[in-house]
Protein backbone atom coordinates (compact mmCIF):
# COMPACT_ATOMS: atom_id res chain seq x y z
CA UNK A 1 0.00 0.00 0.00
CA UNK A 2 2.52 2.33 0.84
CA UNK A 3 4.83 1.87 -2.58
CA UNK A 4 1.29 2.56 -4.20
CA UNK A 5 0.50 5.71 -2.08
CA UNK A 6 4.45 6.77 -3.14
CA UNK A 7 4.03 5.74 -6.64
CA UNK A 8 0.84 8.08 -6.79
CA UNK A 9 1.97 11.18 -5.17
CA UNK A 10 5.64 11.47 -5.64
CA UNK A 11 6.82 12.73 -9.03
CA UNK A 12 10.74 12.99 -7.73
CA UNK A 13 11.35 9.56 -6.98
CA UNK A 14 11.43 7.39 -10.27
CA UNK A 15 7.78 7.11 -12.31
CA UNK A 16 3.93 8.30 -10.87
CA UNK A 17 1.08 5.93 -11.56
CA UNK A 18 -0.17 8.05 -14.56
CA UNK A 19 3.23 8.21 -16.52
CA UNK A 20 3.39 4.76 -15.85
CA UNK A 21 0.07 3.80 -17.39
CA UNK A 22 0.59 6.42 -20.33
CA UNK A 23 4.32 4.74 -20.75
CA UNK A 24 2.49 1.69 -20.83
CA UNK A 25 -0.68 2.57 -22.98
CA UNK A 26 1.78 5.34 -25.56
CA UNK A 27 5.04 4.37 -24.96
CA UNK A 28 7.89 1.91 -26.66
CA UNK A 29 11.47 1.51 -25.13
CA UNK A 30 14.49 2.97 -26.97
CA UNK A 31 16.82 2.25 -24.81
CA UNK A 32 18.74 2.64 -21.20
CA UNK A 33 21.55 4.04 -20.11
CA UNK A 34 24.43 3.44 -17.82
CA UNK A 35 22.87 4.22 -14.72
CA UNK A 36 19.31 2.71 -15.22
CA UNK A 37 17.65 5.58 -17.00
CA UNK A 38 15.15 4.26 -19.79
CA UNK A 39 14.08 6.23 -22.44
CA UNK A 40 10.73 6.14 -24.59
CA UNK A 41 8.92 7.24 -27.55
CA UNK A 42 5.77 7.25 -28.77
CA UNK A 43 4.74 3.75 -30.42
CA UNK A 44 5.43 3.34 -33.87
CA UNK A 45 7.06 7.12 -34.31
CA UNK A 46 3.64 8.61 -34.34
CA UNK A 47 3.54 12.13 -34.46
CA UNK A 48 1.82 14.21 -31.76
CA UNK A 49 -0.77 16.60 -33.21
CA UNK A 50 -0.45 18.73 -30.36
CA UNK A 51 3.37 19.05 -30.83
CA UNK A 52 4.56 18.21 -34.30
CA UNK A 53 6.95 15.72 -33.31
CA UNK A 54 7.47 12.50 -31.71
CA UNK A 55 7.49 12.80 -28.20
CA UNK A 56 10.15 11.36 -26.17
CA UNK A 57 10.83 10.95 -22.69
CA UNK A 58 12.95 9.12 -19.87
CA UNK A 59 12.15 7.69 -16.57
CA UNK A 60 15.05 8.11 -14.34
CA UNK A 61 15.76 5.45 -12.23
CA UNK A 62 15.54 7.16 -8.46
CA UNK A 63 15.96 10.75 -8.26
CA UNK A 64 14.77 12.64 -11.05
CA UNK A 65 17.20 14.81 -11.44
CA UNK A 66 17.97 16.55 -14.96
CA UNK A 67 21.67 16.52 -15.13
CA UNK A 68 21.48 13.05 -14.97
CA UNK A 69 20.92 12.19 -18.83
CA UNK A 70 24.41 11.69 -20.23
CA UNK A 71 24.90 13.97 -23.15
CA UNK A 72 24.31 11.11 -25.83
CA UNK A 73 20.85 10.94 -24.68
CA UNK A 74 20.02 14.64 -24.00
CA UNK A 75 20.63 15.10 -27.61
CA UNK A 76 17.85 12.77 -28.89
CA UNK A 77 15.61 14.18 -25.87
CA UNK A 78 15.58 16.93 -27.16
CA UNK A 79 14.99 16.43 -30.72
CA UNK A 80 18.81 17.55 -31.77
CA UNK A 81 19.79 14.43 -33.00
CA UNK A 82 16.96 11.75 -34.70
CA UNK A 83 18.86 8.65 -33.89
CA UNK A 84 18.87 7.23 -30.82
CA UNK A 85 22.07 5.95 -29.48
CA UNK A 86 21.05 2.15 -28.79
CA UNK A 87 20.83 2.79 -32.46
CA UNK A 88 23.91 3.72 -33.64
CA UNK A 89 27.18 3.18 -32.51
CA UNK A 90 28.03 6.38 -30.38
CA UNK A 91 31.12 7.27 -29.13
CA UNK A 92 31.29 10.70 -26.92
CA UNK A 93 33.57 13.25 -27.67
CA UNK A 94 36.91 14.11 -26.16
CA UNK A 95 35.41 17.35 -24.44
CA UNK A 96 32.42 15.63 -23.05
CA UNK A 97 32.92 14.81 -19.18
CA UNK A 98 31.11 12.18 -17.40
CA UNK A 99 28.33 12.89 -15.02
CA UNK A 100 28.93 14.72 -11.76
CA UNK A 101 25.44 14.98 -9.74
CA UNK A 102 24.48 18.30 -8.39
CA UNK A 103 26.10 19.45 -5.76
CA UNK A 104 23.88 22.56 -4.67
CA UNK A 105 22.91 22.59 -1.30
CA UNK A 106 25.63 20.29 0.11
CA UNK A 107 28.84 20.25 1.44
CA UNK A 108 30.61 19.78 -1.40
CA UNK A 109 29.14 22.58 -2.79
CA UNK A 110 31.23 25.09 -5.44
CA UNK A 111 32.22 27.73 -2.95
CA UNK A 112 34.07 30.50 -4.57
CA UNK A 113 37.26 32.67 -3.02
CA UNK A 114 35.81 35.03 -0.89
CA UNK A 115 32.59 33.10 0.04
CA UNK A 116 31.67 33.45 3.67
CA UNK A 117 31.16 29.56 3.42
CA UNK A 118 33.96 28.90 1.55
CA UNK A 119 36.78 29.36 4.83
CA UNK A 120 34.60 31.32 7.35
CA UNK A 121 36.28 34.35 6.91
CA UNK A 122 35.98 37.18 3.54
CA UNK A 123 39.49 38.66 3.11
CA UNK A 124 39.95 41.81 3.35
CA UNK A 125 38.97 44.20 0.03
CA UNK A 126 42.20 45.30 -1.62
CA UNK A 127 42.83 48.96 -2.39
CA UNK A 128 40.87 48.95 -5.78
CA UNK A 129 37.58 49.39 -4.02
CA UNK A 130 35.55 52.50 -4.01
CA UNK A 131 32.31 52.38 -2.20
CA UNK A 132 29.45 54.66 -3.77
CA UNK A 133 28.05 56.84 -1.74
CA UNK A 134 24.57 58.72 -2.30
CA UNK A 135 24.68 62.49 -3.48
CA UNK A 136 27.86 62.04 -4.69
Amino acid sequence: MKQFLLKLFTWWNGQTFGTQLWTWRFGELVGTDEQGNRYYRTKGRKIDPTLGFERRWVIYNGLAEASRVPPSWHGWLHHTVDIAPTEQSYTPREWEKPHVPNMTGTPAAYRPVGSTLASGQRPKATGDYQPWTPGS
